[in-house]
């Protein structure tokens, strides 16, 4: 039997626009993640993806007199080369154009017609065409969608419901069961009150969206968008119930969903109930981050207030902004992004703190190691208990309290500052020279723990840095390579043009 494969999962972002930001920061999470469980020989599958039916795509492609699929395909390549740019290593990237996957929809919506959780009928209520979802009339804030400002349409027409009623009791019990499902757990209570509250069987069709997947035994009906892209989950790694895939299982239930706080709701009812309905193993935790805002609003592309990840990588590079989005703010609360926070952040943490270190510690090891690093670390108190926060590093990022891991790193550099500080090896050059190579030596292999720490968080910096401290490979002998400083500090020049639209 294969083993099973920690699956994490970013949504699908949808293509009626360009990524920026807001994209970035659940697939980074997602990449990080991914990377550390490698790093400890786990086996993972990462699957993130583009959302490419409904009336917005439609719309955005008739808007530049394109067909729908050629706008898709160019949106869709563009969040590709953006991951790649950003360092992002998923192993699969769905598109709800996939044909798998539409056959697959197809499939699942027979399957629901014939067990009865899906059923004709016909539907009337208040519509968002940027998010595709339907709003009671409390929800709504003066008439305009809650999430993008824009006004709710009234919309009637021919429809098939999924029962989402039949699993109110459900649902709770599986909340009651499993307290970890709806994380973080200051957002789970929202979803609890709201299931409770009562559900309402949902529209699931659509007759005046062409620009979805057909059902087959309805032929002026569109699969809803929403429904759709929620499959994407099962579909992705093979899940077709007319068509068993043997490797569904390995993948299958998803470990870790990543979703905003913003579409929590159908990740924490609505996506579970369909699973519940296919027979399906739930997801073991879905959990909702917060949102970036630009001056206190939510960055997005309705607004028109988002910032671009190429502008900000192309002035401070990869790993700095990575950095940033992980440490500035607990993962699961709302930010404000701003350049100059960026800009402290680099200067301080990354020039200041590790760059300078890193750059004095290998500048003296060139010097006074006679081309030699250390194969072993010494009998090291030092370096015993700066490796001793491993634990407690993993424990945090496997929680998904990114912040706190890179604080706890952060702790472990300036320990290393402090103790530069204190020893003064450049007194030692001139007084103490077998007391200054087993302080490089010391502190070079705490330099090894350090980049290896930092390694899913930035990749390319703790690349750099093991190449320098010969790990990975025999060190005796080896002179340190000489690179450029990791982070060169930023003066108070102004940066290039970082647009917010």
């Amino acid at each position: 039997m294969k083993t099973k494969k920690f699956y994490i999962t970013t949504p699908l972002y949808c293509v009626n626009a360009k990524p920026h930001l807001g994209h970035v920061y659940t697939t980074l999470a997602a990449d990080v993640l991914a990377r550390h469980l490698r790093s400890r020989d786990i086996p993972v599958h990462f699957q993130t993806g583009t959302d490419e039916h409904g009336t917005s795509i439609e719309r955005a492609a008739l808007e530049r007199g394109m067909e729908p699929k050629a706008w898709c395909d160019s949106i869709s390549k563009e969040f590709r080369s953006l991951w790649k740019k950003l360092n992002i290593r998923y192993d699969h990237f769905i598109r709800t154009t996939d044909l798998s996957h539409e056959t697959a929809v197809q499939a699942v919506f027979e399957k629901l017609l014939k067990t009865g959780d899906i059923y004709p009928g016909s539907y009337e209520g208040l519509y968002c065409s940027s998010c595709e979802n339907f709003y009671e009339e409390s929800e709504l804030k003066a008439g305009l969608c809650p999430v993008h400002g824009s006004p709710a349409e009234k919309v009637s027409e021919e429809t098939y419901f999924f029962r989402l009623s039949r699993y109110e009791g459900a649902l709770l019990a599986h909340y009651v069961k499993h307290p970890d499902f709806l994380s973080p757990r200051h957002r789970a209570q929202e979803m609890i009150n709201f299931v409770k509250s009562g559900l309402k069987d949902i529209s699931v069709s659509r007759t005046k969206v062409r620009w979805g997947v057909p059902l087959r035994s309805a032929p002026g009906h569109t699969v809803y968008v929403w429904f759709d892209a929620l499959l994407n989950y099962v579909t992705g790694p093979g899940y077709n119930p007319e068509h068993p895939s043997a490797d569904f299982g390995q993948a299958w239930p998803a470990d870790v969903q990543l979703v905003g706080k913003e579409i929590f709701r159908f990740h924490a009812v609505i996506w579970p109930a369909i699973l519940m309905a296919l027979g399906l193993e739930l997801p073991r935790k879905v959990y909702a981050h917060g949102w970036w805002t630009i001056n206190g609003e939510k960055m997005s592309k309705s607004r028109g207030n988002f910032i671009k990840a190429e502008d900000v990588v192309r002035d401070f590079g990869v790993d700095a902004l990575r950095y940033f989005l992980l440490r500035e703010v607990p993962f699961g609360q709302d930010g404000d992004f701003s350049i100059e926070a960026l800009k402290r952040r680099y200067n301080s943490d990354l020039a200041n703190d590790l760059g300078n270190l890193f750059s004095r510690i290998m500048s003296m090891a060139a010097k006074y190691l006679d081309h030699r690093l250390p194969e072993k670390p010494g009998a090291s108190e030092t370096f015993r208990s700066l490796s001793a926060a491993t634990g407690e590093i993993d424990r945090a990022l496997e929680a998904l309290r990114f912040e706190e891991a890179l604080e706890l790193i952060w702790r472990g550099i300036g320990r290393l500052n402090r103790l530069v500080d204190e020893r003064k090896p450049w007194e030692l050059a001139g007084n103490d020279l077998p007391g200054l190579k087993s302080f490089l030596h010391e502190m070079i292999w705490c330099l090894r723990v350090v980049a290896g720490w930092l390694d899913p968080f930035m990749p390319d910096t703790a690349s750099k840095m093991q190449l320098q401290l010969g790990v990975g490979r025999s060190s005796d002998g080896t002179a340190p390579h000489k690179l450029p400083p990791l982070f060169p500090r930023k003066q108070d020049e102004k940066t290039g043009d970082i647009s917010t639209n």
